[in-house]
């Protein structure tokens, strides 16, 4: 079957994915580990917090691939997915697939809630998140206890994302790894894709490390 290379993803977009991906191992080997000092981990859960905020932004403003209207889909879009993938002739797609973006908007939230509740979290101990002294107690301890629990949901999201890449690429010989490097995929045919600039990511990149910048600051 004759098929063409497309590009599918654009640079914002697979830069915040592998540095999201960096940011999350080294803030587990920073909190479990002791790999640095735990101010780095503060420093790596603000550049996520950052990270986070931007890719919620380009989920509205960003390429056609990267936009929540694109890959979100309900129960019945999902279904139809499933099914079809069972097939002996099943749909090609060049961004995420109905169930795929359900796991994307899943580690999103993951990866928000742990960097939010990060910033209301203590040991009790000499380690304070920066708006402890800003919430009542009962605050304080909810959220150290989402942090810890929820660290558990992104492993298993993780884990479940790596495995489900995996699936891909050895029972369907699908390769979803390089074109989230290079960009582009080969395709049975091309797609129309609208792409967003990059110096739109850039610009509401730095208005979202800025806001997280001032949050801390105002902090103190």
């Amino acid at each position: 079957m004759n098929s063409i290379v497309q590009r599918v993803w654009d640079l914002p977009t697979r830069l915040f994915h592998w540095t999201l991906v960096v940011l999350i191992a080294l803030q587990y080997a920073t909190g479990e580990f002791n790999l640095l000092d735990m101010r780095w981990h503060f420093w790596f859960g603000y550049a996520t917090l950052a990270l986070i905020v931007f890719r919620v932004l380009w989920g509205f403003f960003g390429s056609q691939t990267s936009r929540f209207s694109d890959f979100l889909r309900g129960p019945r879009a999902v279904l139809r997915y499933l099914r079809d993938s069972m097939s002996t002739n099943p749909q090609a797609r060049v961004g995420h697939n109905p169930l795929g973006g359900w796991s994307v908007l899943a580690l999103l939230a993951s990866v928000a809630a742990q960097a939010v509740s990060g910033l209301f979290s203590s040991d009790d101990i000499d380690t304070d998140g920066p708006l402890v002294a800003h919430v009542s107690d009962a605050t304080v301890k909810l959220m150290t206890r989402v942090h810890h629990w929820n660290e558990n949901v992104l492993l298993a999201l993780v884990c479940l994302h790596v495995a489900a890449v995996l699936l891909y690429l050895i029972v369907k010989h699908d390769n979803l790894i390089a074109p989230m490097i290079q960009g582009f995929k080969r395709a049975p045919s091309a797609q129309s894709l609208r792409f967003s600039s990059s110096w739109l990511a850039l610009l509401l990149f730095v208005l979202c490390a800025g806001a997280v910048g001032m949050l801390v600051w105002w902090a103190g």
